[in-house]
């Protein structure tokens, strides 16, 4: 089984099980969506390289928008209501080095009679932010946009990271809008969502003060492969009354439950010296590399990745951090 259908097949457990009430990422009302009704997924349209390869040559692509949905291709996507749909959401991803593009290009709803139709910058899973509040460059207030206050004098909006989402509510039959997904080259990538369970990447910061996270929704093994914090290199598990905080440039490995980085249990500090490449398994359900700078420097970390099998899941000893995760679930 290929790693993007395991992927597909991840996220469409995630959206369906949270129609039950099952899922620990989707929860009811933390912001004005609970997420209760769902249409069939095709896998093929959720994370599929070979549908991207495939359609390439024939954008913009068009189809209905769900009122659960997942997408990763740029396109024309519209949602007309066969019925009250009162709690809905859209989620779109690109690739790491990608901005995301909302245009509205037609919009027939009614704010007067409860309709509402709002974007935010970033994902909300389970009343948990990516990037949390504390990475994005935004107040978590001014990541809204709403449609039934700003109306067509802001047709687009363009996200600050690689993902975004639309949430919305439609009561009468025959209305919808219709939306147009663009992206755009982001040179330098701060916060990210990976959509595939392994790969390598290089998070760089050049003389800014900000924090970044790359998010890996999976357990994972992760591999520290190179390392530049100012003056600063090298690896430090976490101790309880000791940290690379006080250096005001460090990275951090982090495992979770959740989506919000912020809420996850720091596993290890990158900052002091270490000869050769660090490795770390991460048996949570979400991994995180997250980069604090100070701004006075250029800092970069170059990492490789990979799902965790499920005998590693089982057999975890040495060098990884299971414990948390596994009293957690």
């Amino acid at each position: 089984m290929s790693p993007n259908f395991k992927l597909q097949c991840h996220f469409i457990l995630i959206l369906l099980t949270a129609l039950r009430g099952e899922s620990r990422y989707l929860e009811t009302i933390h912001f004005p969506l609970q997420v209760q009704e769902a249409a069939v997924y095709d896998p093929l349209l959720l994370f599929s390289a070979n549908l991207k390869r495939d359609l390439a040559e024939e954008q913009p692509y068009r189809r209905a928008l769900r009122c659960l949905d997942m997408l990763s291709l740029p396109g024309q996507f519209t949602f007309t209501a066969d019925r009250p749909q009162l709690h809905c959401a859209a989620f779109f991803i690109g690739e790491p080095e990608e901005f995301i593009t909302i245009h509205y290009d037609l919009v027939s709803i009614d704010c007067q009679g409860g309709d509402f139709l709002k974007v935010f910058d970033g994902w909300i899973l389970k009343g948990e932010k990516f990037p949390s509040s504390q990475d994005h460059p935004l107040p978590t207030m001014k990541r809204y946009t709403d449609f039934c206050e700003s109306g067509l004098t802001r047709r687009s909006i363009r996200s600050s990271q690689n993902v975004a989402m639309v949430f919305f509510r439609v009561h009468e039959p025959g209305n919808g809008f219709t939306i147009t997904i663009k992206t755009d080259p982001n040179l330098f990538p701060c916060n990210v969502i990976s959509q595939t369970p392994s790969g390598r990447f290089t998070l760089v910061v050049p003389y800014q003060h900000q924090n970044c996270s790359f998010s890996i929704i999976y357990p994972v093994a992760i591999k520290i492969s190179d390392l530049t914090l100012g003056h600063l290199h090298g690896l430090q598990l976490k101790k309880p009354a000791a940290g690379c905080g006080g250096t005001g440039d460090f990275v951090e490995l982090l495992g979770g439950t959740g989506l919000d980085p912020s809420k996850m249990m720091p596993l290890a500090d990158l900052c002091y010296p270490f000869l050769g490449p660090a490795q770390m398994k991460i048996s949570c359900d979400n991994a995180v590399v997250r980069m604090v700078s100070s701004g006075k420097h250029i800092n970069r970390v170059t990492f490789e990745y990979r799902q965790l099998e499920p005998f590693e899941l089982e057999t975890s000893t040495g060098n990884s951090i299971p414990e948390y995760c596994l009293s957690s679930l």
